[in-house]
């Protein structure tokens, strides 16, 4: 089977914005989400930069049963959901009736189960934990209550690879749909934005403390940078075969024509030049398409020293010659971890959309390695047809994705 994979519906809730109209501003005018959480002084965060990213109402859109389930990631990511599913105009109606599955990225719970424990510790009475904790707890607390909630009936499980999570959510879902083992899925990432979840990552300095200046602390590529910013959020990709599009009448937005992946084989946190350059080949022949087609690259880059160095030099391999617009959203969004491979999908197809390349804010000096790319360091109005999307992880995991605009 080789079946075209549409998408059909987008949904976001990060800290650019809790839905699609906000997101793309704040992209187009190069609007930081991130601030400052005074909540981290008192935990001993060497950093308190962190996305603000607000909390769902979710009281009137759901009955109690449905929400003492949801950790922080999962409120999230249903926020996401309803907005990508109105996206693609599927009622839960049409849902029951079909075999709709879900592939989410996450990889950690941290709050839910540091929470379950102190409570545990502190009342030595394991009832006082609630119904709801071991739905929260479990790292497919996404997937276990949406599947539920929306009465999925399809493909049903999450993806932990770290922070190319949701990235690889959505190249699963494209690989099941393109052989005709799915027609619709639900795809995306989701992160949670708590103390309890970035500790070891503070714990490792490897946050920028640029606190004086908050929406300049991230800065991808740029000579100067000290570190990332973490951040989080949900964001959501309907994926569709076209011939279901088609036959619902559907507004097809793009197509997901290419998906790359390797494993570094290497160190376990460090990045590497010839992993990622398998993971982008992989994807163009994936493709079938050259890298002088790529419109746009919206890297992974992070805002650290040698992850952004490396990718620089694996982007500069593949597409030497081709001065293809570059820019990392991590910019404005700081890093999203699990969500990013999701986000980024939908952060750049409402680029596509609007005929606009988000800027790469905070970019001022470039390194000798960045120096070779033509990063976008303010917002550039372009049609684009065609862009590629990098995601890499701890442990060596490698992702990318290729969408081409619908025609």
């Amino acid at each position: 089977m080789n079946n075209r994979v549409c998408i059909t519906g987008l949904g976001a809730w990060s800290c650019l914005g809790n839905n699609l109209d906000d997101v793309k501003n704040s992209l187009y005018t190069g609007k930081s989400g991130i601030g400052i959480d005074p909540e981290r002084e008192g935990w001993g965060y060497r950093s308190k930069l962190t996305g603000i990213v607000s909390k769902p109402e979710l009281k009137g859109l759901l009955d109690r049963r449905a929400r003492i389930g949801l950790s922080e990631e999962a409120e999230y990511a249903y926020m996401a959901t309803i907005e990508a599913l109105k996206n693609a105009g599927m009622d839960i109606d049409w849902i029951e009736k079909n075999e709709v599955g879900i592939l989410y990225g996450n990889d950690s719970s941290a709050k839910a189960v540091s929470q379950a424990i102190d409570t545990i510790r502190l009342k030595h009475d394991t009832t006082l934990l609630g119904s709801g904790s071991i739905f929260q707890s479990m790292n497919c607390t996404v997937t276990m209550n949406l599947s539920t909630i929306l009465k999925l009936k399809g493909i049903n499980f999450t993806v932990s690879a770290a922070c190319a999570s949701g990235s690889h959510a959505i190249g699963l879902g494209y690989l099941m749909i393109k052989w005709g083992l799915q027609k619709q899925i639900i795809c995306g990432g989701a992160q949670e934005v708590n103390p309890y979840a970035f500790g070891s990552f503070d714990g490792l300095s490897a946050f920028s403390i640029r606190e004086n200046e908050p929406a300049k602390a991230s800065r991808p590529f740029d000579r100067d940078r000290d570190g990332l910013v973490p951040s989080g959020g949900a964001a959501t990709v309907i994926l569709e075969s076209y011939e279901s599009a088609i036959q619902r009448g559907a507004n097809i937005i793009a197509e997901v024509v290419g998906y790359g992946f390797s494993s570094n084989g290497d160190h376990i946190s460090n990045s590497n030049v010839d992993g990622q350059v398998r993971s982008l080949d992989m994807a163009l022949q994936d493709a079938k398409v050259k890298a002088s087609e790529i419109d746009y690259i919206n890297a992974h880059a992070t805002s650290t020293q040698g992850g952004d160095f490396t990718e620089a030099q694996a982007i500069d391999q593949v597409f030497a010659g081709c001065n293809t617009l570059v820019s990392s959203t991590k910019s404005m969004t700081g890093h999203e971890c699990w969500m990013a491979g999701a986000s980024e999908i939908v952060y750049s197809t409402l680029m596509m959309q609007n005929d606009f390349v988000a800027p790469n804010i905070n970019f001022e000096n470039p390194d000798e390695s960045s120096a070779k790319l033509n990063i976008a360091t303010k917002t550039i109005d372009k049609n684009i047809d065609m862009f590629l999307s990098n995601s890499f992880g701890f442990g060596g995991t490698n992702s990318t994705l290729i969408i081409k605009k619908y025609k």
